[in-house]
């Protein structure tokens, strides 16, 4: 009788779990991060703010290069931290400089560092031939055809600009799907990345609350950012080391929602700290998507994860609300929540009501759509003398998909979002003990809900959402081959067993 043989590893396996081949010694993962961060204080104390324009950009390209090829997860939280961390970065390098520049190349640093995951879909584009990569090729489908409207109705730079905004969202989604073999390095990665970064933001939005550092007002009179309040102590409206009140909430939304499911030992002083910063942005479609994350959570979760986050919920509170309660910040607080209850005198309400009433005729009878470049700071590129559009100020995501993207590109691009909602609603169902998934969860339909007040599909938004997505996707891919190795092992040691018995009864 001859020997059974040992069955091949299933070929998606093969090279992703279970090998033992030693890596090669190299530098620490780390190093690339401490030498950006590192040569930009030094800058930064030496006041050297024409050669930090000129390096940032330069060292962050770099390190995100080698971090993708060395660690692909590791590159994803340095890319958030360029995210968190730039704006600053170009305040710091203005201050230095002693006056305000309009634009900076450090403004580009973020974008050219994200764009890096484009080698991803070039390296991986047979994923979107398979089931999990349907919503997105539906979604660049719809991109597509918004990128070549907006190239004939705004022109080639417009368009562009916008095509970035539209895109690396959906491309860092798409990294993180296709490297589901190491879901738990990037579920970790994220973790640390968006408690640490809490714990950075929120203390320095504190700061600038009751000080304002002289470089951020310098920044706030330049610009002309009247929406963010006065450049004087407890006069702004608390944007921390990011560009604007809004796109700091959203992130401090998402560490909020983390902070949740992570089991670092400074997550409530982060979470705390964040808590405070996060109120005093006054930004109140995030304060209701937090609620709505944290309602999810705990419906979502398994009894021992809901009483993990009632039991986080009560420290949290217990560590803000004696700040939040007493002096200046309460005064803020509480002017702000009035509005929130007396909608009538609301100017704001007022105007993005009258907004929707006017203009949904317009944004879903336009067929054709409008293309990329036609709403939002791209329209800057459209003008002659630079100055925003007609649709420059576009603050609603449910209009704006329609009356960019079309009929036809709409309805590629919300079938895409849909399924993979869809999908990662049903994952979830599978990872109940996944804290970061739940959270993830939670996080990707708050920014849904958030789509009424702003472009969610765009920018911090859009990546915050996508990255919530797709990291539920790889999650349940991960599970499957986690599954079918463990079916594999068992089968390989039960042949290896029934060979055994058999040499030993022969030799019997």
């Amino acid at each position: 009788m001859s020997t059974p043989s040992l069955p091949r590893a299933p070929r998606d396996l093969a090279g992703r779990i279970g090998t033992l081949r030693p890596a090669r010694q190299g530098p620490p993962e780390w190093t690339a991060q401490a030498i950006v961060w590192g040569l930009t204080a030094l800058l930064v104390l030496a006041r050297q703010g024409t050669v930090l324009t000129l390096a940032f950009p330069l060292m962050s390209t770099l390190a995100a290069l080698w971090l993708y090829f060395k660690s692909p997860a590791r590159y994803i939280g340095f890319m958030w931290w360029v995210w968190f961390l730039s704006p600053e970065v170009r305040r710091l390098a203005d201050w230095g400089k002693g006056s305000f520049t309009p634009t900076s190349l450090i403004q580009i640093a973020p974008l050219v560092v994200t764009m890096i995951c484009g080698l991803t879909l070039l390296r991986q584009y047979r994923v979107l031939a398979q089931r999990r990569g349907l919503p997105m090729l539906l979604m660049l489908l719809g991109i597509a055809y918004a990128y070549l409207i907006g190239v004939a109705s705004s022109g080639p730079m417009a368009a562009t600009y916008d095509l970035a905004n539209w895109l690396y969202p959906v491309l860092i989604g798409f990294h993180i799907m296709v490297n589901a073999h190491e879901y738990p390095k990037y579920r970790k990665v994220l973790l640390d990345t968006f408690v640490y970064g809490l714990l950075v933001m929120g203390a320095y939005g504190i700061v600038q609350f009751f000080i304002m550092p002289a470089w951020d007002s310098m920044w706030m009179i330049g610009s002309q950012m009247a929406s963010q309040g006065e450049p004087v102590p407890l006069g702004v409206r608390v944007f921390s080391t990011m560009n604007s009140s809004g796109p700091f909430a959203l992130v401090a939304m998402a560490g909020l929602t983390f902070v949740m499911a992570g089991t670092q030992r400074a997550r409530w002083i982060a979470g705390g700290l964040g808590f405070v910063s996060f109120g005093l942005s006054l930004v109140r479609s995030a304060w209701g998507g937090w609620i709505i994350s944290m309602v999810l959570q705990l419906i979502k979760a398994s009894n021992r994860v809901r009483l993990r986050i009632l039991l986080g919920a009560i420290v949290l509170i217990a560590l803000s609300v004696p700040v939040m309660t007493v002096g200046p910040i309460a005064d803020r607080l509480g002017t702000r929540l009035q509005t929130m209850t007396n909608l009538s005198d609301d100017s704001s309400y007022a105007a993005r009501n009258e907004f929707y009433t006017t203009f949904m005729v317009t944004a879903f009878t336009d067929v054709t759509g409008e293309g990329f470049g036609a709403t939002g700071t791209s329209t800057k590129l459209a003008s002659a003398n630079g100055d925003l559009g007609k649709y420059g100020s576009f603050d609603s995501g449910v209009m704006n998909v329609p009356f960019v993207l079309g009929w036809p590109g709409g309805l590629l691009y919300t079938a895409g979002v849909v399924l993979l909602l869809v999908r990662a609603l049903r994952a979830s169902f599978s990872l109940r003990d996944d804290k970061f998934a739940q959270a993830a969860l939670s996080l990707a339909f708050s920014m849904i809900g958030i789509l009424l007040f702003a472009n969610t599909f765009v920018s911090t938004g859009g990546s915050l959402l996508f990255t919530s997505l797709f990291s539920i996707i790889a999650a349940r891919h991960h599970a499957k081959l986690m599954r079918r190795r463990n079916a594999f092992i068992f089968k390989t040691q039960g042949l290896a067993n029934e060979n055994r018995d058999r040499h030993a009864r022969r030799a019997a």
